[in-house]
């Protein structure tokens, strides 16, 4: 636990359709000491992050009815948000699919399947901007 000091109570968000990369995310996030909320696709997350106030976000690219651009998009343009960092995260690791990410205003691109050190990497690197 040593490593990973500031990652105490750092509030992350893991938005993504399927339960087993919300699993994974949790339990990576939660034994760095991370509080975890989770979300199934955008609209779910949308009505939790107005109540929790996540310093970070992660999305998944590709969920059905609000997809992780769009759900990107919404948490950049509410001002109360535009400075939570949002980690876009998918399988379709394209030059494309980044600077597309990066158009909604996504912060970072991780590439499934992640490694708790990237993860974490990534919780690190973000943790106090918003």
């Amino acid at each position: 636990m040593a490593d990973a000091p500031t990652l105490n109570n750092v509030k992350v968000m893991v938005i993504d359709d399927s339960n087993t990369i919300r699993r994974s995310a949790e339990i990576f996030l939660a034994q760095a000491g991370c509080q975890v909320l989770l979300a199934e696709d955008g609209f779910d997350a949308l009505a939790k992050i107005a109540d929790h106030h996540p310093d970070i976000v992660f999305v998944d690219i590709m969920m059905p009815r609000l997809d992780g651009y769009q759900t990107c998009a919404l948490i950049k343009k509410n001002p109360k948000f535009s400075g939570t960092p949002v980690i876009m995260l998918s399988s379709k690791d394209g030059l494309f699919d980044r600077a597309r990410g990066r158009m909604v205003g996504s912060n970072e691109y991780l590439t499934k399947p992640f490694t708790k050190d990237s993860l974490l990497k990534a919780v690190a690197a973000h943790a106090g901007r918003s």
